[in-house]
């Protein structure tokens, strides 16, 4: 008779070891279930060969993002949580760029799913960020406003960015700056001048968005640019641009007339 202490220990199931919530296991599982995960991973299997044979763009949104999901759940079915992001946000761009505590109020969503767009939120903009890395940013200005837009719409609170360059317009870093609400980001522009003399930044591209869509200059907005102007001219450093991202558009205040 074999003791407690002799018992081998017990495999733990595929779902234990998923995220919460959002897990699949084999070990145990019935004919019938086992029938069913035979369907899924046909589905997967099915999925990958359209891709590969069509591309990726022949996907619907509700479809890529099942892809994408794969990676959360290795044997899952993603289809009605895919389905359940886009029904709470509205487009994929905005699950992506959903905040984690918004993506959290879904069900089914754990860590493992909000990892999983997160890297696939930063990849997309690591994408549009290469063509304006190594270059004069003042002549690949369209390729600018491209990345502002991909990186800054759609997103459900205001986001403060600031684009550091050097004596070449090269860009020497990215960085969100301050994070707010639907219409109101608390910008200082000590703190803005401090981590311009930190990384030896010459010049400043700022940039936020509008959650509501309206690019229209506040006179917040325009009050807050002339201050940190005013504050980086003292120490010879020069903004080039205010930009207010939309949903659709981006507009810029030099083109304005505001700086």
């Amino acid at each position: 008779m074999t003791s407690e202490a002799e018992k081998p220990m017990r495999k733990p199931a595929l779902h234990e070891l998923d995220a919460p919530g959002f897990g699949f296991g084999f070990e145990d599982a019935s004919p019938k279930t086992k029938e069913n995960d035979d369907h899924r991973l046909g589905h997967r299997e099915r999925m990958r060969d359209r891709v590969l044979s069509a591309g990726a763009r022949s996907l619907a949104d509700y479809q890529i993002l099942e892809m994408l999901l794969f990676a959360a759940s290795p044997r899952g079915d993603t289809k009605p949580l895919a389905k359940s992001l886009l029904s709470t946000f509205g487009s994929l761009a905005k699950v992506l760029k959903a905040e984690p505590e918004a993506l959290r109020k879904v069900p089914k969503v754990g860590d493992a799913v909000i990892a999983t767009l997160k890297v696939a939120e930063t990849l997309g903009e690591k994408l549009l960020r290469s063509e304006i890395e190594k270059k004069n940013i003042l002549g690949s200005w369209q390729a600018l406003l491209e990345y502002c837009q991909g990186a800054m719409s759609d997103r459900a609170i205001e986001h403060f960015r600031i684009l550091f360059l050097n004596n070449k317009n090269h860009l020497i870093s990215d960085e969100v700056q301050q994070t707010g609400t639907v219409n109101h980001t608390a910008v200082y522009p000590r703190e803005v001048v401090k981590r311009a003399l930190e990384l030896g930044a010459t010049a400043l591209i700022l940039v936020h968005n509008h959650p509501s869509g309206d690019t229209t200059p506040s006179k917040a907005d325009i009050d807050m640019t002339s201050e940190i102007v005013g504050a980086a001219s003292a120490l010879n450093i020069r903004v080039h641009d205010h930009i207010i991202v939309g949903n659709s558009e981006c507009i810029s205040f030099k083109s304005l007339g505001l700086m």
